[in-house]
């Protein structure tokens, strides 16, 4: 045989070769597919955990006001009244402090 007869495909050795490439290409499919999907469910959570932080985010700032509301007189008050806060506050350590005494006046 030639050079040149060997290095021709006969009809069973091309279609083979096509069977293969055929087979290949589909296996590359999948793969890319896969590697897609995994990259979809990786963008997902990376959304989902990110919209998670941003609600704890609003969360944390509307409480941090509510709290800055109730404990920091307002700033319009020229009377310097006293926020409900630290009138809640001071009340509560008054009746720790009566609740003190009164146990202490029943137990002599």
């Amino acid at each position: 045989m030639t050079d040149d007869t060997r290095g021709a495909l006969d009809d069973q050795e091309r279609a083979e070769l096509e069977r293969l490439r055929a087979e290949k290409a589909v296996r590359e499919r999948a793969d890319r597919d896969a590697r897609e999907r995994a990259e979809l469910e990786r963008l997902r959570a990376d959304h989902e955990r990110a919209l998670q932080e941003q609600e704890l985010d609003a969360h944390t700032a509307a409480a941090r006001e509510r709290g800055r509301r109730l404990m920091e007189p307002d700033a319009q008050d020229e009377d310097l009244r006293m926020p409900v806060g630290q009138k809640v506050v001071l009340v509560a350590i008054a009746l720790v402090a009566l609740a003190i005494v009164l146990a202490l006046a029943m137990g002599r």
